[in-house]
């Protein structure tokens, strides 16, 4: 299985809803907080392309955001994705 890296907020209910399909699904993630940290945040706009949070990959790939990431599980390949 890919690991999973979702960049977050703390103020955001995005990186929360996201966070919570993952552990209803019980897939472990490594959280990147981005609050107050520039130069982190800069660094997953580089990766993603994109400011908004949250941000996750599984391993190398860029899943996108909240909505990417329930839309894949909806389609009923997220797992596939992590594999």
């Amino acid at each position: 299985m890919k690991d999973v890296i979702i960049y977050t907020t703390k103020t955001c209910p995005y990186c929360y809803k996201a966070k919570s399909l993952l552990k209803g699904l019980d897939i472990a993630y490594q959280e990147v907080s981005v609050d107050f940290n520039s130069e982190l945040r800069a660094e997953m706009a580089l990766k993603a392309g994109k400011t908004s949070v949250p941000q996750i990959w599984f391993g190398e790939n860029h899943i996108g955001g909240c909505d990417d990431l329930h839309e894949l599980h909806a389609a009923g390949n997220l797992f596939e994705a992590l594999n």
